[in-house]
């Protein structure tokens, strides 16, 4: 444990060194992506009007934890108070992959080469690694990781549950929770553990939901109810086949800073495939990982083959979801932690040209090898998980060995009775 702790105090001045690189990074003013919507939500919070009822938030209400702190010092210091406090959580996420990886015995080396790498990760991640919020449910989700695997059961759960209250996708992780939690502790633990998550959830979600109940509502539903979005796997191909020639994409703004959509019916059979994709591809890992040999030692690899499936066939895939991936493939200790570098890669070359991308130009390509590399990622994670199913006897086998070992006890008895008459 000492060693892997020491491993990441050293990589935590490297990783803050990394986040000051990219244009927009620690100590830098310029702001990117979404870090002014999350202040306008807040300052309204702070000055009377209620989210959710006196403003549209399209956010879920766990985000606030992260939106007000940041408010403390003044509007002039929120853009940098703000970035401090996403390099905290990025900092607290390296010990936590070190911990994790103590837990399961990993070498010093493996140690040391994964928190290097998330100490790295910020320079290629660029703006995105503190300019979004997404490092809070990025660390909510390895904290669950590591508390599962010390059987901190109920806390684990407790953290899921903040974790969905702060961004959707975590949901994915809860029945592995589940299984790992019922094949060590039984039913009883994982009801306990839900009802942990369902009130730690409610604690933060209620509140809101009191005075502005459509509001809260339809801040889950305008997620949920969004087109193809024009990152998504299914968007970059029809993309692709525009320039080709062979389709005639039509492209149309949305909410958010870069939002962009596909319009028409082919893109919306589209979308609802990529739906019915992603729930297969997650409800595969929950099977894959029911039937492991080992639930303790392949829980991370079930963590990262989850989101990854969740991510490679979502509708709405914008480049900072990377961040929920990168910690949990690199806890996992698998040589996909190469697939997740190429796609963070990919995902920033034309992260300052989505003027590009919007005009159907050069970036398109880029961003298909991004989707197409980020499928490959779940396809080897979930292989990884696939190879260490439970080994069940065959009916012939285990009826040979009951023949076997009844024979052998018969001719023990005649042994025993033998020797008695002699």
């Amino acid at each position: 444990m000492r060693p892997a702790l020491r491993a990441a105090l050293v990589a935590i001045p490297v990783y803050l060194a990394a986040c000051a690189v990219p244009d927009g990074g620690l100590f830098r003013a310029a702001r990117f992506r979404d870090v002014h919507i999350y202040q306008g939500y807040a300052e309204q919070l702070v000055h009377g009007a209620l989210p959710y009822r006196d403003v549209f938030v399209e956010y879920p209400p766990g985000a606030f934890a992260v939106f007000l702190p940041p408010t403390l010092l003044g509007a002039d210091h929120y853009n940098a108070l703000f970035k401090i406090l996403m390099a905290l959580c990025g900092a607290a996420t390296i010990v936590l992959v070190a911990l994790v990886l103590a837990e399961l015995g990993a070498s010093q080396r493996q140690v040391v080469v994964a928190v290097a790498l998330l100490a790295l990760a910020p320079a290629a991640l660029g703006p995105i690694s503190l300019n979004t919020y997404d490092a809070w449910p990025a660390l909510l989700t390895v904290l669950a990781l590591w508390l599962l695997l010390r059987e901190h059961d109920l806390a684990a759960f407790g953290v899921l549950g903040l974790a969905v209250s702060a961004k959707v996708y975590p949901l994915v992780l809860v029945p592995i929770a589940a299984v790992a939690v019922w094949r060590r502790a039984g039913p009883r633990r994982v009801a306990l553990g839900i009802g942990t998550l369902l009130l730690v959830a409610a604690v933060v979600v209620v509140p809101f939901a009191a005075y502005g109940p459509h509001g809260v509502y339809e801040s889950f539903h305008s997620q949920a109810a969004r087109g193809l979005q024009v990152e998504s796997l299914g968007a970059s191909l029809l993309l692709a086949l525009d320039r080709l020639g062979l389709y005639d994409a039509q492209v149309v703004r949305t909410t958010g800073v870069a939002g962009r959509n596909l319009a028409g019916g082919t893109a919306d059979i589209v979308a609802a495939v990529l739906l019915a994709a992603e729930a297969l591809a997650v409800a595969l890992v929950w099977g894959l990982y029911a039937r492991a040999s080992d639930a303790r030692r392949h829980l991370p690899l079930a963590f990262a083959a989850a989101v990854a499936g969740f991510l490679a066939f979502t509708k709405v895939f914008s480049p900072q979801y990377l961040v929920w991936l990168l910690p949990l493939v690199v806890a996992a200790a698998e040589p996909a932690i190469a697939l997740a570098a190429v796609a963070v890669v990919l995902a920033q070359v034309w992260f300052f040209h989505y003027g590009a991308l919007f005009r159907l130009e050069w970036p398109v390509w880029l961003l298909l090898a991004r989707d197409l590399v980020m499928v490959a990622l779940y396809a080897v994670l979930a292989a990884a998980l696939a190879r260490w199913k439970i080994r069940i006897p065959s009916r012939s086998k285990t009826s040979r060995h009951s023949g076997l070992r009844r024979s052998q006890e018969s001719w023990t008895a005649v042994g025993k009775g033998a020797s008695r008459s002699a």
